[in-house]
């Protein structure tokens, strides 16, 4: 999350465009047999992480705590 959060709301945007686009096409390939199948959630979850930090910016939300 720390990587995540270091970086500014455009280069969040463009990461989350081309997760959004790598999973489409993961979904597309998806009939056969995935060469890495846990690929798919992996990237969901790193676009969650990125929603999440978007939104919290939005609300202006801080992180002083320690992150584990």
């Amino acid at each position: 999350m720390k990587a995540i959060r270091g970086r500014d709301d455009e280069e969040l945007h463009d990461d989350l465009r081309h997760l959004q686009k790598e999973v489409f096409l993961l979904s597309l390939h998806g009939l056969g047999e995935a060469k890495n199948p846990a690929r798919k959630r992996q990237i969901r979850r790193q676009i969650a992480r990125i929603h999440t930090v978007l939104g919290e910016r939005g609300r202006g939300v801080t992180h002083n705590a320690k992150e584990s």
